[in-house]
């Protein structure tokens, strides 16, 4: 019994913690998205032979504004709401949400690197040349967006991590009892 009590008390005093860690986890991710929404937006460079290169033309990287910018309102509310004790006594609702959004952030994060590699390697087998020797500076600035939002992605992950644990400590794990039982069945 007195572990028992051990444990919920020493569960109790990591709270607190692990709440103020999901909440800066969370602030940490709208500076991130800003910075990859604003590096990305700017992006453009004009070429004499080419012409003009801007983010707006490739869907893949207004892809990356929008789950940037998603991500960014999402950690702001969900910060305001996780200090709301009704939310808070709700944890799928966080569970739901930041798994939706990890998973948003790895197709975003996927589709950018796919771009940036056709652009800086081209793709030769169906005569798609790179493009980076002729807009280097574009490529640099593309390249420090998809860190920025690689950045943003490890904090989702970490915070998925986090929101999965609350909702699944609530639960007992099977007892060994009923692990015979169901083999025994099986």
């Amino acid at each position: 019994m007195r572990t028992n009590i051990h444990e919920i008390a020493s569960r109790k005093n990591h709270l607190p913690m692990l709440k103020l860690f999901d909440s800066s986890l969370r602030l940490c991710v709208v500076p991130l998205s800003v910075a990859t929404i604003w590096v990305t937006v700017t992006n453009q460079q004009d070429n004499s032979i080419y012409g003009m290169l801007k983010y707006s033309n490739i869907l893949g990287l207004k892809y990356m504004v929008f789950v940037s910018a998603l991500c960014a309102v999402y950690a702001l509310v969900a910060v305001a709401s996780s200090w709301v004790r009704y939310l808070v006594s709700k944890p799928w609702i966080f569970f739901v949400s930041d798994q939706i959004l990890a998973y948003l952030m790895i197709t975003s994060v996927s589709a950018s690197m796919e771009i940036y590699s056709l652009a800086y390697n081209g793709a030769k087998n169906i005569s798609w040349s790179e493009a980076c020797s002729s807009y280097g500076r574009f490529c640099s600035k593309v390249k420090l967006a998809i860190i920025l939002h690689v950045f943003t992605f490890c904090c989702f992950l970490v915070l998925a991590v986090i929101s999965a644990s609350r909702v699944f400590s609530v639960y007992d794990p099977p007892s060994v009892i009923s692990i015979e039982m169901e083999e025994e069945r099986g």
